[in-house]
């Protein structure tokens, strides 16, 4: 379950940069996490900034061979 808050920290050319975005009404889709800290690509935040939820788009399949 995500959250209404999403913080993100990055280094920008000559210092860190600290980024804040809060929904009112939706929430962010985000992984169950213990801590809530993850390494994501910046094609993956564009995807969760639109409200894409790419961590459980696709549920992993299991083959069995007979």
């Amino acid at each position: 379950m995500g959250g209404r808050r999403l913080k993100a920290l990055y280094w920008d050319r000559n210092g860190f940069c600290l980024w804040m975005k809060r929904l009112e009404e939706d929430r962010f889709p985000w992984p169950d996490l213990a801590g809530g800290v993850r390494d994501i690509t910046a094609d993956q935040l564009a995807l969760i900034l639109d409200g894409i939820d790419f961590w459980h788009a696709h549920q992993r399949r299991e083959y069995q061979f007979v």
